[in-house]
């Protein structure tokens, strides 16, 4: 039993970390990955109505917690490369895009089966095909028509942590992609890498405002339409995966980068795999 608790433990820690780094990631949704990894219902409800089970829950979230802040913390170095807020090009960057792709992969028949999980139509399938061409297509045209610049001050630093907390509250919405589009997903990089207070403390303010503020109508709309809404995010992820396959520069790209990628696409695939099978053994209470 005990060893069951520190796996438990463990594959929390692992899923953590693999949101907080889904959380920076352009294209790709915190709340879709809490979905993917299983933890998404028992976040919104416990967000929703913190005293309820205040204990039970927090000791539950605490290894996610400290996993996400260290994906989201190390994910961020190699991050401002790639968005070029630094002169050395980040190489590895796709490699770790490809490891992540692979990853959650291999994390798509758990996310299957947690939205059939009260009940599946033919027209659940057809709402994930119809978000999966609409999410990508959406996300292309913002790629190339939304571009803005805006003041960075705490006003808006506040504003861009209610957008990174409505993509976890939020399954589909994708915070670091509008953050690229006002041009402020390159200095918020800059200050997370920094440990830069002044960008840190207001992102966090948004972020717990807007959570206090949506998670009881998320609660609610899991509760009226859960399987469309668990249909829905994995259209999401469908479409954000492979738009986040077109976001680091290939140029000067060489056969050992590809052969790299590839290899670390297969590990990511097999991990995702795996974390799916220790999901279903050691699925949490």
């Amino acid at each position: 039993m005990k060893s069951k608790k520190v796996i438990d433990w463990m594959f929390r820690l692992v899923k953590g970390m693999f949101i907080g780094s889904g959380a920076i990631l352009p294209g790709v949704s915190g709340g879709a990955l809490a979905a993917v990894f299983g933890i998404y219902e028992r976040m919104i409800a416990f967000l929703s109505n913190i005293r309820k089970d205040f204990v039970k829950n927090v000791l539950f979230f605490i290894p996610v917690g400290i996993g996400g802040l260290f994906g989201f913390f190390v994910l961020s170095i190699p991050l401002t490369y790639l968005v070029g807020t630094d002169e050395t090009p980040g190489v590895a960057v796709i490699q770790t895009i490809w490891c992540f792709i692979g990853c959650i992969i291999g994390t798509m028949p758990s996310l299957y089966r947690e939205a059939g999980k009260e009940g599946r139509k033919p027209h659940h399938l057809v709402l994930t095909g119809i978000t999966a061409v609409l999410a990508f297509a959406g996300l292309l045209v913002a790629k190339f028509f939304l571009n803005t610049e805006v003041p960075l001050n705490f006003g808006t630093w506040v504003m861009a942590g209610i957008i990174f907390a409505l993509g976890a509250i939020v399954p589909g919405l994708s915070p670091s992609n509008f953050l690229l589009y006002l041009k402020m997903y390159g200095p918020l990089m800059e200050g997370v890498k920094n440990l830069d207070l002044g960008v840190i403390i207001p992102v966090g303010i948004g972020g717990v405002l807007c959570v206090l503020g949506f998670a009881k109508l998320m609660k609610f709309i899991l509760t009226k339409a859960y399987a469309n809404v668990f249909h829905f995010i994995l259209g999401v992820v469908v479409a954000s995966t492979a738009i986040i396959a077109f976001m680091p520069d290939y140029a000067g790209i060489t056969p050992l980068i590809i052969l790299e990628s590839i290899a670390l696409l297969l590990a990511g695939l097999a991990l995702g795999l795996f974390m799916g099978w220790l999901e279903k053994k050691y699925k949490p209470d």
